[in-house]
């Protein structure tokens, strides 16, 4: 467990090797606004309410990420079946490996939203994997934060052309059952109360 002044100087040394705040909060899976607060120091902010989620149990073992995957696409399945899928979007870096094998367990496509630099949720579609229009896909990352970055990314499949069904998680730190008219299933929940 790391503390508040560990993870400033973490954020502060994940800034320096050039990553964006997208990024940083997706390294450490906290929130975007977590992520600025501990960069900009206390300032006369109060601190955001965050949980903080370690998965690297799961991350370090390909055959422990497809496991987990599998029951992500049996969610999947199960509310909106495997058969209404075309392709399964991942959101970089993070939900890239869940997507991998999300998508090889429902015999589809897989696509990749990659975060760019310019605020946050903001990202493109990679045109080295498969692609969404005229598609139905589904959305998959590893933790759910504020659901900036999965509106966005919601938006952006939607502006290609897709036809996005279902947003999916390994863990959901939000109360919401959807974003943007889109359901939105997790894992797990892991609300503050």
């Amino acid at each position: 467990m790391l503390s508040i002044e560990e993870l400033r100087t973490l954020s502060s040394s994940l800034r320096k090797e050039g990553l964006n705040s997208q990024q940083i909060a997706d390294e450490l899976s906290l929130s975007q606004d977590t992520i600025a607060w501990l960069l900009a120091g206390t300032k006369g902010r109060d601190k955001p309410h965050d949980t903080r989620i370690g998965w690297r149990t799961i991350g370090v073992k390909p055959q422990r990420v497809a496991a987990a995957a599998m029951i992500m696409a049996d969610v999947a399945d199960e509310e909106i079946g495997a058969e209404n899928i075309d392709t399964v979007v991942g959101i970089s870096i993070n939900g890239i490996l869940f997507a991998h094998e999300v998508a090889d367990a429902l015999g589809c496509e897989v696509a990749i939203h990659r975060n760019v630099d310019g605020g946050p949720g903001k990202g493109a579609l990679s045109s080295k994997y498969g692609q969404v229009s005229g598609k139905s896909v589904i959305i998959v990352d590893d933790v759910l934060s504020s659901g900036v970055t999965m509106g966005k990314t919601i938006g952006l499949m939607k502006d290609a052309g897709a036809d996005v069904k279902l947003c999916l998680v390994l863990v959901n730190k939000t109360a919401k059952n959807e974003i943007d008219d889109v359901p939105l299933r997790g894992v797990i929940r892991a609300v503050n109360v």
